[in-house]
């Protein structure tokens, strides 16, 4: 960590943090989750994921935070997604390739209608 020598010092590191906490912010924010633990990797998460991003960037959908987690607890469901809209319970889709990822971004996250087909009812 770098050492703090005067006032501008101070407020860089203050502005620094402060814009790193409001990328964290969700409020109010669609979530989408992807399982990245070792058995999502193996089964193809990050071809999922890869796909998500993708569907994300051309459609221009700003206000959708993507995160990824370690293992879920659903191994055999892998890879994992799960879709988190705010005032709604969160919904977990199982197996999900690239092409169920971006149906799940057209009909759930843009349109609002659950995919009941790849979901997972725990």
């Amino acid at each position: 960590m770098s050492t703090v020598k005067s006032l501008d010092d101070l407020k860089k590191i203050r502005e620094e943090a402060l814009k790193k906490q409001s990328l964290k912010a969700t409020s109010g924010k669609t979530e989408v989750i992807v399982g990245m633990g070792t058995v999502g990797i193996a089964a193809g998460a990050r071809e999922t994921l890869k796909a998500i991003m993708d569907m994300i960037e051309e459609e221009n959908l700003d206000e959708i935070i993507v995160r990824q987690t370690g293992n879920i607890g659903l191994d055999s469901f892998e890879p994992i997604v799960q879709v988190a809209v705010p005032g709604e319970d969160k919904v977990t889709y199982g197996r999900v390739n690239p092409d169920m990822a971006r149906k799940i971004i057209k009909d759930h996250v843009i349109d609002g209608n659950i995919v009941s087909e790849y979901q997972i009812k725990v």
